[in-house]
């Protein structure tokens, strides 16, 4: 038997932020329900925000596990580090090349949620 990702589930207490945040990075299209925005963007799995009204955002490195996270690549840190932070995210981890155009290597952030992801290089 083979399986296929067909879509990831994000929990969240609030939709339209988090939602919002992942359409900015990823574009694509958004549907919305009253406890579900599916987002379909080229590339991508559907990503689900699912309605969680008890979700209690990962801390990470310390405190409560995060249960999953993105990994995305990206040829200019420096500009996907900007595109992150205007969309709502937020840095975990403390970045001193965050204005080098030569910059190499992986971010960590938080999406509104608190969910955290990586931004990596492809370079």
């Amino acid at each position: 038997m083979n399986f296929h990702l067909t879509a990831l589930i994000i929990d969240s207490a609030d939709l339209d932020s988090e939602s919002a945040f992942w359409h900015a990075l990823l574009g694509g299209s958004l549907a919305k329900t009253p406890t579900h925005h599916f987002l379909q963007a080229d590339g991508f799995p559907v990503i689900a925000v699912q309605k969680a009204p008890g979700h209690v955002p990962p801390q990470w490195p310390d405190g409560n596990a995060q249960q999953m996270h993105f990994d995305l690549t990206t040829g200019d840190l420096v500009v996907a580090d900007q595109q992150v932070l205007a969309a709502g995210g937020r840095r975990l981890r403390p970045a001193d090349d965050v204005s080098d155009p030569d910059a190499k290597g992986w971010r960590v952030y938080a999406s509104p949620a608190g969910h955290p992801f990586c931004v990596r290089t492809s370079r």
